[in-house]
């Protein structure tokens, strides 16, 4: 096939990109810097220099393409609304447009669970929980409302994907939270015992490369996990330890770091400037968050090929090679 992924030049994207290739697809790469992705162009990949934003362009990427999956977002915890809606919302719009005037067979669009999360612990959680009813983080108010103009696309055969916590070489949210544990700011919010359900990118793609070929399965949402419901702060313990960064982690309630994050937004708003807490990580951090994955079970043959440990050493091991962490 002759595919377009948006996105291409990301985290998840390149990934994505990579295992299409494989499989002998013709692959147009859409992205903004391909200064990473030099192996997989190497390789066949066919970049498209595009920003979402740029809605003619867009509709041109789109032009004589079988299956289109739409990747790419603005994935921040802050910033401004202005900027995730024309990305996130707009550019869902303009590739959905493309998808119609071109005729594309299928769409396949990445979302994220946290479409759902209510800032309260919840269990389970299935694709026909209702909505949050408000957004603490304007990215995820963004994809609920890209999420929508995908559900309404009835002339356009789509699917959604929604992973939870997605990490693996090359992620930016572990990084960051080693970075905040060499610097001895890394504060345990909450009691500690949440269970969370983390996705190796691995475990993604293959679920966005099931949704390919998937039989019966247009206009169908589908949750990914790795169906692990790991112990979150214990799990990050392991991996401070094993970077001897095993720091004694103090504990933060819950309510108290929200007014902290609340108070951070403030002035983050006054100063124009990113806070280093915002309420939606705060809720993120301390609460549960455990999803059912049988619906992918059951039409995609979903199942995680790489574990929960096994994805860790993975990462840990790519940090290694880098030279960004020592690792014993």
């Amino acid at each position: 096939m002759k595919i377009l992924v948006t996105g291409g030049t990301g985290f998840l994207g390149r990934r994505l990109v990579s295992a299409l290739l494989d499989r002998g697809h013709q692959v147009y790469m859409m992205g903004r810097n391909f200064s990473r992705v030099q192996e997989l162009m190497r390789d066949g990949a066919i970049p498209v220099a595009c920003d979402l934003r740029d809605h003619e362009a867009v509709l041109a990427a789109c032009a004589g393409m079988n299956t289109v999956y739409h990747v790419a977002a603005l994935v921040k915890p802050w910033g401004n609304w202005a900027d995730f809606f024309e990305i996130n919302v707009d550019g869902t719009a303009a590739v959905l447009e493309g998808c119609r005037k071109h005729s594309i067979r299928r769409c396949i669009y990445v979302s994220t669970s946290s479409v759902t999360f209510n800032g309260q612990n919840q269990h389970n959680i299935a694709e026909s929980t209702p909505y949050a009813r408000c957004f603490s983080s304007p990215y995820t108010r963004s994809k609920y409302e890209a999420e929508k103009l995908v559900k309404a696309a009835s002339d356009v055969r789509t699917v959604i994907i929604r992973p939870h916590i997605i990490f693996g070489p090359g992620d930016r949210w572990l990084p960051r939270m080693l970075e905040y544990a060499r610097q001895q700011r890394l504060y345990q919010i909450g009691n500690g015992r949440n269970r969370s359900d983390v996705t190796y990118v691995d475990n993604v793609v293959h679920a966005l490369l099931l949704a390919l070929y998937a039989q019966n399965v247009n206009g169908k949402t589908y949750i990914i996990t790795n169906d692990e419901h790991v112990v979150l702060w214990n799990t990050l313990r392991v991996i401070l330890q094993r970077l001897k960064l095993s720091e004694p982690l103090h504990m933060i309630p819950l309510p108290f770091a929200l007014m902290l994050a609340t108070a951070m937004e403030r002035r983050a708003n006054w100063m124009g400037t990113n806070p280093i807490l915002t309420r939606y990580t705060a809720t993120m951090l301390a609460c549960t968050q455990t999803y059912d994955i049988s619906a992918a079970r059951k039409d995609l043959a979903y199942e995680p090929v790489v574990s929960v440990s096994e994805g860790i050493d993975r990462t840990l091991d790519s940090l290694k090679l880098h030279r960004r962490w020592t690792i014993y």
